[in-house]
């Protein structure tokens, strides 16, 4: 399997587990069958209109990376790609 290939296979993945476990629920299959198309001929995801807990959030970045067994020194370039793409956004647990 080809490097960019797999990487977009481990991406998608990333986001189709955060989307299911995001308030609310999200299918990001068909929110990528359905998006619109922009100017730029890119595909609009409405990620801002779900969330998810931070710690729920980094259990699936984790379980992905073990998973496809993803080396170390390249799971920061997925995290960067994860959190700061259509990731649902992250909401932080209150302190009371």
């Amino acid at each position: 399997m080809k490097k960019q290939h797999r990487d977009e296979k481990i991406l998608h993945e990333l986001y189709r587990r955060a989307f299911a476990r995001s308030t609310p629920q999200g299918d990001f299959d068909s929110l990528m069958e359905n998006a619109e198309i922009n100017e730029q001929g890119e595909k609009v995801i409405p990620y801002m209109d779900y969330e998810c807990e931070e710690e729920v959030l980094q259990e699936v970045f984790n379980s992905v990376m073990k998973e496809f067994r993803v080396p170390v020194p390249r799971r920061k370039a997925f995290s960067f790609h994860f959190y700061l793409g259509c990731s649902p956004k992250t909401k932080r647990k209150e302190v009371n």
